[in-house]
């Protein structure tokens, strides 16, 4: 039987991943497709598996992608399950999924990620458990926003925005399968335009200005809540891409994920070295302009 849970897959050019992912959900009763006008055969793929789809035009700002689908989507059920296309359901967490909603203990649940990085899952590298809230009564949860909507080939997703509950939440104990089948180039692609976003968000977070409608930091609330607190601090840390290298794989012991872990650790050192790196031309940007604002005075 088809479980009474609509599912939320938010996409654009992913042929590559979007078969699988849709396998693994097709045991729910009601199954979207968000695209933002895909120039492979992402969609067509979708509507051969039964899935219904619709398109979304990003005009920039608020709302992105998601809390649009949230807003305006006719959602046959109560409760909604918010899906990745490079992620998949297991058979475990579908069953988990069928229990919690059948006999709910709470108004959302968060489910933990388990990256598959070129073959291996990445136990270490501060990377699991990583927990996000996907599983929830969709009338009571809106992502949250951090005040960089605007900033420009960012992307017209949610990338890492979290969802903001208006009620209690609980955890699953099965992981939710994170691998793409995209090359190392897409991750480097994907990361170019998260570092955009990145940026805007470590300035925002310098000044002071955390956004409206977001989630709390704390030490003794939930690892999500830690997290952020964390993020908070890390901004003004100087060195940011060594200390993330070494934070990853030395003191979250990424070496014992072999190869696929230094690879990673790798990488999101450069991201981090990006975002650095944006955050130092948006700065000269608005010097310049000041100059030139004051010497027209």
């Amino acid at each position: 039987m088809k479980a009474p849970v609509s599912v939320l897959i938010p996409v654009k050019n992913e042929e590559r991943n979007i078969a699988a992912c849709l396998a693994s959900v097709a045991w729910a009763d009601d199954v979207w497709v968000v695209d933002s006008h895909s120039t492979d055969r992402t969609l067509e793929i979708a509507r051969e598996m039964g899935a219904q789809s619709t398109q979304f035009d990003y005009a920039g700002g608020f709302p992105k992608k998601k809390n649009w689908a949230l807003e305006n989507l006719p959602f046959r059920h109560e409760w909604v399950l918010i899906v990745d296309a490079d992620e998949r359901v297991t058979p475990e967490l579908e069953a988990e999924i069928r229990a919690v909603i059948a006999a709910p203990q709470a108004d959302g649940y968060y489910i933990n990620r388990k990256l598959i990085f070129l073959g291996r899952w990445i136990r270490h590298c501060g990377w699991y458990p990583s927990w996000n809230l996907r599983l929830f009564k969709h009338r009571l949860g809106r992502y949250e926003r951090l005040e960089a909507e605007d900033v420009e080939n960012a992307g017209d997703v949610e990338a890492h925005e979290h969802v903001v509950l208006e009620g209690r939440a609980e955890y699953l104990k099965h992981d939710l399968l994170h691998e793409d089948f995209k090359s190392v180039y897409h991750f480097i692609e994907r990361h170019n335009r998260y570092s955009n976003w990145d940026s805007r968000v470590y300035e925002n977070y310098a000044r002071g200005h955390h956004g409206s409608n977001n989630i709390g930091a704390s030490l003794t609330r939930s690892p999500v809540e830690r997290k952020r607190l964390l993020k908070r601090l890390w901004v003004r840390m100087p060195l940011r891409p060594l200390a993330r290298f070494f934070w990853m794989y030395i003191l979250r012991l990424g070496f014992l994920d072999g190869r696929p872990g230094l690879i990673f650790c790798t990488l999101m050192s450069m991201h981090e070295a990006v975002i650095s790196a944006k955050l130092y031309e948006r700065r000269l940007k608005k010097n310049t302009e000041n100059t030139k604002k004051n010497g027209n005075h």
